[in-house]
């Protein structure tokens, strides 16, 4: 799939010289979301990567970026990028030893930071690193040789000198596709992260062939809130959205989603599983809380097909009203990052909300299959994008191949050469199966097969997803490799996290699973938690899948006791 332009700032200055004052960029100021037009957007990034350039910020040099999302974050993001320099993002969720690991591996000297707050996870760093730092937030002047206030770096850019100015347009025309954009350190389970080195190629291969298969145009626009240091925001919800000049909005932070889906109306929505989970089980929760009546309502309603004649009438009473709390005017919304149960997204298309589950890695920036709105298949992460290959190995691993595909891992060949095979094939460590129709369906992580003592294979993730798409257990992780039987450790839901009766009513919900189970299989035994995963615990990654190994040593005791005799 051939982009329409070489560059990302190609493509943002393209967009802005078409689209003028129209809207890019919404973000909420002193109470209300304010519009940023595309001429705006350009203009900062051009006069922020001035700047760098004087700086002394050289072509393919690494420059951090410590950021919620907001506008800030695309302004630097671009403007390291038209500087012919690399972004390299951070989860502002990580501890100051893992940013120092990512900075030190990436061999960055400038890092932009959001907040005072985040200041203080940097601070140590500066003189460890000889680092510079750009302050989005400063509640004073800061200057120096070490910090600047990025309001000053945009303005210093309205005063740089021809030769500067000729350096920048030098570099956005000699810019290449191939040329390295981004090192994304992936949020792994287990040991360091591995900088995986991103080009303008395969991002904007991967829009242009997403525009291919979603009818989302100009027209369009879409709340960002899941983290953009993560390739699917970063892909998806960021540059997609701009290569086809619609207006991404950003949510103030993750408890306020809620609110400001009903302040910007987005038409489309990109979010992980857990979002829709946790929307899910609202609706639950307010179910239970409702009358009699109101209860008989809503499960009539579920099981009412649409296109059934009592579909509109369903659709008054129930669906509408859950619609309303995501805006009320999306046309479909986005899945991706970790597994959708098929039930929460026959749940939603009931509801009249159409969820598209896609499929991809940080390596395969990041999307491989996606469903249509016109050709989907629920429990399945859809069919591969134009120009991307996907074929099945032996063992069942998942491989691809195509424009979308990585270069590589920074400064680590041999991990790069275990990743992608002689003929360009990247393996995911994802075990899967391709229907007739060409439909990717994932069965698991091929390293978290679990194998008993009996010699079986059990796939944990389908378990997990069968538990979870239970209103009354909010998370779990599936217990047995090398072990004599499956157990699992069970995150209850809210509303029975307390009561009396909680083991029962778990147990009977396994004891219908188990029913439909092969034998080996099958759930023995269980464990309820008394609190839910976190990501202060360590036990999930920024992305909220869970890290197994954390979680195995965390609860070690409670697992023994599950096969102790």
């Amino acid at each position: 799939m051939n982009p329409p332009w070489q560059t990302i700032p190609q493509m943002v200055f393209a967009q802005a010289k078409r689209l003028g004052d129209r809207t890019a960029l919404r973000a909420k100021r002193s109470g209300i979301y304010r519009d940023i037009s595309w001429n705006e957007l350009q203009s900062h990034v051009r006069k922020l990567a001035l700047s760098l350039i004087d700086l002394g910020v050289h072509p393919q040099d690494r420059v951090g970026l410590l950021s919620e999302n907001r506008p800030e974050w695309a302004f630097a993001d671009l403007g390291i990028l038209a500087a012919g320099a690399v972004t390299v993002p951070i989860y502002t969720t990580l501890t100051a030893e893992e940013i120092e690991y990512i900075l030190q591996n990436a061999q960055a000297r400038l890092l932009f930071v959001s907040s005072p707050e985040l200041m203080t996870k940097v601070l140590p760093l500066q003189l460890k690193m000889d680092l510079k730092v750009v302050l989005f937030d400063a509640p004073y002047r800061v200057a120096g040789p070490r910090v600047w206030w990025l309001g000053e770096l945009i303005g210093l850019g309205e005063t740089a000198g021809p030769k500067v100015r000729e350096e920048l347009e030098s570099r956005l025309a000699n810019s290449r596709p191939e040329d390295v954009v981004s090192i994304i350190y992936t949020s792994g389970t287990t040991g360091h992260p591995k900088g995986v080195m991103l080009t303008h190629r395969n991002f904007l291969s991967n829009c242009a062939a997403i525009a291919e298969v979603l009818p989302i145009t100009e027209k369009d626009s879409t709340l960002s809130f899941l983290p953009l240091s993560h390739v699917f925001e970063r892909c998806a919800g960021y540059y997609f959205v701009l290569s086809v000049g619609g207006s991404v909005a950003y949510a103030e932070n993750m408890e306020t989603v809620p609110t400001n889906l009903l302040e910007i109306k987005p038409t489309i929505l990109t979010a992980v599983p857990r979002f829709y989970e946790k929307m899910h089980e609202r609706v639950q929760e307010s179910v239970r809380a409702a009358s009699v009546l109101k209860r008989w309502i809503f499960h009539w309603a579920v099981r009412v097909e649409r296109g059934s004649p009592l579909y509109g009438l369903a659709d008054h009473l129930v669906f509408s009203k859950l619609r309303a709390r995501l805006g009320g005017r999306l046309r479909f919304c986005i899945s991706g990052s970790a597994p959708l149960s098929k039930e929460l997204s026959e749940f939603f298309y009931r509801a009249g909300v159409l969820i598209l589950e896609g499929y991809g890695l940080t390596e395969t920036s990041p999307v491989i299959t996606a469903n249509r709105p016109e050709k989907f298949r629920f429990g399945s992460v859809g069919l591969p994008l134009p120009g991307v290959e996907v074929r099945i190995a032996e063992d069942g691993e998942i491989l691809t191949r195509g424009p979308h595909v990585m270069k590589g891992y920074f400064n680590n060949p041999e991990a790069t050469a275990e990743a992608i095979d002689s003929d360009g094939w990247f393996h995911t460590g994802d075990i899967g199966n391709l229907s007739p129709e060409g439909f990717l369906t994932i069965t698991d992580r091929k390293k978290d097969m679990i194998k008993t003592s009996g010699g079986k294979m059990v796939a944990p993730q389908n378990l997990e997803n069968a538990l979870k798409s239970d209103p009354l257990i909010a998370d779990c992780v599936v217990i047995g490799d090398r072990r004599k039987y499956i157990s699992a450790l069970i995150v209850p839901a809210e509303s029975i996290l307390h009561h009396p009766e909680a083991e029962k009513m778990v147990q009977e919900r396994i004891d219908r699973l188990n029913e439909k189970l092969a034998s080996f299989e099958q759930i023995k035994k269980f464990t309820l938690l008394p609190e839910p995963f976190s990501l202060q615990a360590g036990e999930l990654t920024p992305t909220l899948k869970v890290k197994r190994r954390v979680v195995a040593e965390k609860y070690s005791a409670q697992i023994e006791s599950m096969y102790f005799e």
